[in-house]
């Protein structure tokens, strides 16, 4: 019997990252430049001029290539068909023997469906040459989060969600999980953030900072994720890993409602981790703590309000290829 080799670990050593280019102005708007400017100030804060990773920039088209080989010299510029930029969910995941899996993907469970988010994770694989091995249930990459020994967290909003694989228990995913990803223990957390489109995807709510040490906000009242952090941290307690608490980045309105703003959509590179801010007054504090959980790198926060505007963040957009 063959054994699936988990994902490593975000923070084991990277050989390149791929990071969704905004390419669609019908999409972004009066957010394009802006967003395009965010994307690249991430790109470049994880090479870390030649320190950190080679940075992959994938662009939809033409004209969204040009405009990132301009804005991003250090990087690789990739063209390849997608709807929009959210690589986490829609690219490859990769396994510790380097082997690439591909999931279904149904736009979150039907709210967003845009032609070539179904098949770019396939062809980013094929780019680089992956062997890659196409799973028959729907997975999206930020639903799941991982310390590289077969331990994963996610949230039941999500995964057990009806939008998603009907058909399956949540012993059913959990067999999948472990057949497909190696991923033998599974840590089930309640709800993800409000108004998180994607239906509570994990990597906004918590993340694993070690082995078997998961990193998840604490708030006040005042904030509108109080209750969803105070039971997440409630029930991974429980499931016997150690929680370390990280400041909440608070209530963050955008046109009077209320967004999913986290510094858990951190993404952690060869030289550096970069923590989405918001222009609130956590932001400080936020680097701060995150700063102390990875003493061998350098956290570097970054506004990332036009990315926001899509509905994710700096992890949301970029899939680590492992070294």
């Amino acid at each position: 019997m063959t054994t699936t080799t988990p994902p490593p670990a975000e923070w084991a050593p990277h050989a390149a990252v791929w990071i969704g280019f905004p390419s669609h102005a019908e999409l972004w708007q009066e957010d394009l430049e802006q967003a395009r400017k965010e994307v690249v100030a991430f790109a470049a804060a994880v090479h870390a001029d030649g320190r950190g990773e080679t940075v992959i920039l994938v662009a939809a088209d033409g004209e969204a290539a040009e405009a990132a080989r301009a804005l991003a010299p250090f990087a690789e510029v990739v063209v390849q068909p997608f709807g929009d930029i959210w690589l986490r969910d829609t690219g490859p995941i990769l396994l510790g023997d380097g082997s690439a899996r591909l999931f279904g993907f149904n736009g979150w469970g039907g709210k967003y469906d845009l032609p070539g988010d179904d098949t770019v994770g396939e062809r980013l694989a094929e780019d680089r040459g992956l062997g890659a091995t196409r799973c028959d249930w729907i997975l999206e990459g930020g639903a799941i989060d991982g310390d590289g020994t077969g331990t994963v967290v996610t949230t039941r909003q999500c995964l057990l969600n009806p939008n998603r694989n009907p058909e399956l228990t949540q012993e059913g995913i959990e067999r999948r999980l472990a057949d497909d990803l190696g991923l033998t223990r599974v840590v089930w957390l309640g709800d993800g953030l409000l108004n998180d489109h994607t239906d509570g995807h994990v990597d906004n709510l918590a993340r694993f900072v070690g082995a078997n040490r998961v990193a998840i906000p604490e708030a006040s009242e005042n904030d509108p994720n109080w209750q969803v952090y105070n039971a997440a941290r409630r029930d991974a307690a429980a499931a016997g890993l150690e929680v370390v608490a990280v400041p909440s980045a608070g209530r963050v309105l955008r046109d009077g409602e209320v967004i999913p703003a986290s510094y858990m959509n951190f993404y952690i590179g060869n030289a550096a981790v970069v923590v989405p801010v918001y222009g609130t007054e956590n932001d400080a504090a936020g680097v701060v703590a995150i700063q102390a959980l990875f003493p061998d790198r350098e956290v570097v926060g970054l506004r990332a309000d036009a990315i926001l505007t899509g509905g994710g963040s700096f992890h949301c957009i970029s899939q680590q290829v492992p070294r």
